[in-house]
């Protein structure tokens, strides 16, 4: 009986330590290298002055998928190299209601996403400076995919 009344609390007080550590040695993983991520409205400012496509990331947050594509394909010095030359590289949460202001007009993000047939994540886009789509591709895109998905959008 005694031994019952020691090893319960000795137990609980060792998962309580470990617990304890191990949610203080989890941080969450710095993304280096990464483009340099304008808004949607920026872009097509951008665009039409800099004769540049824009690259429209459509992502939602609970996708595996877009994160990997954001800690893994986009940093990639090769990948940079080809969005740094021709691309105004844009991110937009295609699940979100936040407004976004397209040719003066206001429209949620998931609508702007939905009206150009988005409702799988990820998602790149590939627009002109008046917003017309040159390209789309829907799911994951390793690093070679992407770099000749954007080499293939170059005019």
């Amino acid at each position: 009986m005694k031994k019952k009344y020691i090893i319960f609390p000795s137990i609980l007080i060792f998962l309580s330590i470990f617990l304890i550590i191990s949610v203080k040695n989890v941080k969450p993983i710095e993304v280096t290298n990464s483009p340099d991520w304008v808004s949607i409205e920026d872009a097509f400012e951008e665009a039409a002055t800099k004769q540049k496509l824009i690259l429209v990331d459509v992502y939602e947050v609970g996708c595996k998928y877009c994160r990997a594509m954001e800690r893994e394909v986009y940093p990639d010095s090769t990948v940079r190299a080809v969005l740094d030359e021709g691309y105004i590289p844009v991110k937009l949460n295609g699940n979100s209601q936040d407004l976004i202001t397209i040719n003066g007009k206001k429209i949620s993000s998931i609508d702007y996403a939905q009206s150009h047939g988005i409702y799988v994540f990820p998602t790149t886009m590939i627009l002109d400076a008046n917003g017309a789509v040159v390209k789309k591709r829907t799911g994951y895109m390793g690093i070679d995919e992407l770099r000749r998905f954007l080499y293939k959008s170059e005019g």
